[in-house]
């Protein structure tokens, strides 16, 4: 239905700019203003959208039937350098955004469990529109904890690691996006390695929220 995937690419910008806004309003509580003086603490789309992440791909992928809808925003700008805290502030602003996408897809689950326990029904795109809330904050909360530069989730470690492993550790980044593709490319299961494990990882916090 037309109507459905406008509103869920609508759904998708929505996630990934929160993700985003949280990553630069933590950074901010710690004393990095990067974020806030290039006018990116906002929830205004137009300083987010990435030409490829945020318009081409989530248009291919709806295009050629894609069952997965993903994209990404521009990255906020954060200067670690400006942190009051320097480890304490590269994880909590990295871990910022997943935790913003899982909670979002706690609210839409919340929500549309409130709606099922309404003794009158309700819209049935409005169900399908809360669970697909809950399956793309999934999604991405999920994907980007996986410890693989530039994800969230290798900075998360970084942030924990002593000084010289992290330091080695950070030297993968230049060829991370490789990693990334070839896990994407490795069979498993009918599916690649990478969609395999996020799929079942999806499947288990689905589960939890009662999908």
């Amino acid at each position: 239905m037309p109507e459905f995937f406008a509103l869920s690419i609508i759904i998708l910008l929505f996630s990934v700019i929160v993700h985003e806004v949280m990553h630069g309003l933590i950074a901010l509580k710690f004393g990095d203003h990067t974020a806030e003086r290039a006018g990116r603490l906002t929830l205004n789309p137009l300083p987010h959208i990435d030409l490829f992440g945020t318009i081409l791909l989530p248009g291919i992928l709806i295009l050629t039937g894609s069952p997965i809808l993903f994209g990404w925003a521009k990255p906020v700008p954060v200067n670690p350098l400006n942190f009051s805290n320097l480890k304490r502030g590269e994880f909590f602003v990295s871990a910022a955004g997943i935790l913003a996408n899982f909670g979002l897809a706690i609210a839409a689950a919340l929500i549309y469990h409130f709606l099922n326990a309404l003794p009158q029904t309700f819209p049935a795109m409005i169900g399908v529109l809360l669970r697909f809330t809950v399956t793309i904050n999934l999604v991405l909360g999920i994907f980007n904890l996986f410890p693989i530069p530039p994800l969230d989730g290798s900075r998360i470690l970084m942030s924990q690691l002593p000084y010289k492993l992290a330091r080695s550790y950070a030297r993968v980044e230049p060829y991370g996006i490789l990693i990334l593709l070839i896990l994407m490319m490795i069979p498993f299961g009918g599916t690649s390695i990478i969609q395999a494990i996020l799929g079942f990882l999806v499947e288990l916090f689905s589960s939890i929220l009662r999908f």
